[in-house]
């Protein structure tokens, strides 16, 4: 199942849209197969659609999984359970990321962690929709899709954190130490995609980076 995680999260899904539109995205814009340069390059509503294929090529595999090994619907998930699931969600976010097909350059991860992390349910779907409305939050407020995506990205593992935290709380789970293969797991995964968004945040700081509907030349 981490293979076929990896090899779901690997189908181009940016670069295989923009052929439809006899575009090749990594020509244009910012040059990557994510959502965000493919709504620059055919338009907004594409966005949209790359964004949802790449979130449920993540998601299904990953709550497929969970349900085969037994962890699907609680937070106490504990040894090579949590460790084998946290794997094949991982691999679904490495397919998307290192590419294999497209000498391992793929998007930066934002729309598959957020389908990979609400196919691990409830442990990190929870922390899942907590970034994912602070993604549109900070959509709305500054208007780039780079911006929400770090914020977002930089709240997940605090989100873990809180969750585990509640339950243990209000007595839904016994104690705390299922908490911590993924605290390190979603603290692993944020930091690569802030890394992947490398590109973005030196644009920020150039003034150059372009707000969510501003297309470019294709």
């Amino acid at each position: 199942m981490i293979l076929v995680a990896f090899l779901c999260g690997s189908i181009p899904t940016g670069l295989l849209l923009g052929k439809l539109k006899g575009v090749d995205v990594r020509e244009h814009g910012s040059r990557n197969i994510g959502a965000t340069n493919v709504g620059r390059v055919l338009g907004q509503k594409w966005f949209f659609v790359c964004f949802a294929i790449d979130f449920l090529k993540a998601c299904l595999p990953v709550a497929y999984s969970g349900r085969l090994l037994g962890g699907l619907g609680t937070l106490e998930i504990r040894g090579s359970v949590a460790w084998i699931w946290l794997a094949i969600m991982v691999g679904a976010v490495l397919g998307n990321v290192l590419n294999p097909w497209l000498k391992f350059k793929g998007g930066k991860g934002v729309a598959t962690s957020i389908g990979a992390l609400m196919g691990v349910f409830p442990a990190l779907a929870i922390p899942g929709m907590g970034i994912f409305v602070v993604w549109v939050v900070s959509l709305a407020i500054w208007r780039y899709i780079s911006v929400a995506s770090i914020l977002a990205s930089a709240m997940l593992p605090i989100l873990t954190l809180l969750t585990f935290a509640v339950a243990f709380k209000t007595n839904r789970i016994a104690s705390i130490d299922p908490m911590w293969p993924f605290l390190i797991v979603t603290s692993v995964l944020s930091t690569l995609v802030i890394f992947k968004h490398k590109a973005n945040i030196a644009r920020l700081r150039a003034g150059s980076e372009p707000k969510i509907g501003k297309r470019v030349a294709a």
